[in-house]
């Protein structure tokens, strides 16, 4: 998993590469027929991508996906979205490999990152319900070519399955980095212990399991040892028996390396200013937690065989009492291996991934059968992922789920001079504010600038990304501290003298 990046605007200049925008390569699912009403449907989706915040009052007419693609520097991405239970449509835009000029189409694999994570609690899940697994046992009882070692925070509680699928288990390492082509790959038990040539930490418990919501992919890499320890197989094997085939999902698999077969239909990875990842693709024996390669199409397909065993349609995997479990919250709208928002027939669960050189994420509602995926071969690919989502979202009236509306407040623009200067971030990070035609604008370093807007005479926020900006007087009276609040989070920004 690539690690998150602080930046206040993430808007990145649109790259020559993708000058010939207008004529972007795109291939359509055969399931997806010359049907007038659904090509009508993905035009306006096409024409229709909207901005995380949108400004109360102000008719939103929608950006073109081609444009947003070459002004986020995103090389591919592919869609696909399912609705009343059946995927509608699936398409794919843009290079899958640059040095290639091979386009991306509904067919091309992307690197799920962290969304492995469900398709591998779906595995756990099944073992449950066939009586070889219990998910609030110790799984030390499980274990036997490693064992979560004990501490003072295990006196008590114990790791557990539940746990680990709802990043309560108290273990550490947040995601992973991968290992470039070419790199010496650690086992398993070497990633666990944090020894070489593993570039992780080791997997340790550090809070009281159970305690509180703490993210953790060493969690799921725990879980993998354990499947393979119980069942004595391969786990891509375990898998692809027990997930991948049952739901359908042919073009997928947790293998690692990538098999050299499917390379040539493999999107290759690129970093936020551009620049391709070494050997196209990062390696990640961390299977459970980052490792499967699949499709957007495939995807759906997971996220249609969780709707129907919730509704009692299918239990092919798991039954629809276990589905039910699985949406269910556990800790912080978390359920067992997905996100969970809403309610009653607004519940929707979902999950985001992010390995270097590739962003993704699947939407689903767990009553409707309404749903999409969206991947792509790049690190700012979230950016742009965001919006076209919410451009699915308004064509196909998704509950609750639209643009933050903010208005905008008559502000004296006299105040804003006092505004103006540099500030540091954490990081070393420096985000330029300047004025000019009664307007205020910040510049992050490296980035292009772009416009705050006044909800107060203090409080300002973008339309690029939910966050907003509130400038601090200190003791002189002079603004000395600009804080930035993001996604729940604060970050002060002092001002260069």
């Amino acid at each position: 998993m690539s690690k998150p990046l602080l930046s206040l605007s993430l808007l990145i200049i649109a790259s020559a590469i993708f000058h010939h925008r207008a004529s972007l390569a795109q291939s359509q699912d055969p399931g997806a027929a010359a049907n007038s009403a659904v090509q009508a449907r993905i035009a306006r989706v096409e024409k229709g991508l909207l901005p995380p915040v949108i400004i109360k009052g102000r008719n939103e007419p929608g950006m073109k996906l081609a444009d947003r693609m070459a002004f986020h520097k995103v090389r591919g991405v592919s869609i696909a979205v399912f609705d009343k239970s059946r995927i509608e449509w699936a398409r794919g835009y843009g290079l899958a490999d640059v040095a290639g000029n091979g386009a991306v189409t509904a067919d091309t694999r992307f690197q799920a990152a962290s969304i492995s994570k469900p398709v591998s609690a779906a595995a756990v899940l099944h073992f449950v319900e066939a009586g070889k697994l219990d998910l609030d046992r110790d799984v030390n009882d499980y274990l036997k070519s490693w064992k979560v070692p004990e501490n003072d925070f295990t006196r008590g509680q114990k790791v557990t399955l539940r746990r680990i699928l709802s990043h309560s288990a108290g273990l550490t390492v947040h995601g992973f980095a991968g290992y470039e082509a070419g790199k010496a790959v650690p086992t398993l038990v070497q990633v666990l212990n944090g020894e070489a040539p593993a570039n992780s930490e080791a997997i340790r418990v550090t809070l009281v399991p159970g305690s509180a919501f703490r993210y953790s992919g060493g969690g799921y890499t725990v879980m993998q040892q354990l499947l393979i320890d119980v069942l004595r197989e391969p786990f891509p094997r375990i898998m692809q028996q027990t997930v991948l085939s049952k739901f359908g999902m042919s073009s997928s698999d947790f293998s690692q390396p990538l098999r050299d077969d499917w390379r040539g239909s493999a999107a290759a990875g690129y970093q936020a200013d551009g620049t391709p990842v070494a050997g196209k693709y990062h390696t990640y024996p961390e299977l459970a937690a980052a490792g499967l390669w699949t499709t957007p199409s495939d995807l759906a397909r997971f996220a249609m065989g969780i709707q129907d065993a919730y509704a009692g349609k299918s239990h092919a995997v798991i039954s629809q009492k276990m589905a039910q479990q699985m949406l269910t919250g556990q800790i912080d709208h978390v359920g067992l291996g997905v996100a969970l928002d809403g309610s009653g027939q607004t519940l929707r669960f979902s999950h985001s991934g992010g390995n270097e050189g590739f962003q993704c994420l699947f939407v689903a509602y767990a009553h409707t059968g309404q749903g999409a995926v969206v991947m792509t071969n790049s690190d700012n690919g979230g950016e742009l992922i965001n919006e076209v989502m919410f451009g699915i979202a308004r064509e196909y009236h998704w509950a609750n789920f639209a643009p933050q509306e903010r208005a905008v407040a008559k502000v004296d623009p006299k105040v804003y001079p006092d505004y103006v200067g540099r500030y540091m971030v954490r990081g070393g990070t420096i985000i330029t504010i300047s004025t000019r035609n009664h307007r205020l604008y910040a510049q992050a370093t490296h980035e292009p600038e772009f416009e705050l807007f006044p909800e107060s005479p203090i409080k300002f926020f973008a339309l690029v990304k939910d966050n907003e900006v509130v400038f601090e007087r200190g003791a002189s009276g002079k603004v000395d501290v600009m804080e930035i609040h993001q996604g729940g989070q604060s970050f002060p920004a002092k001002r260069e003298q």
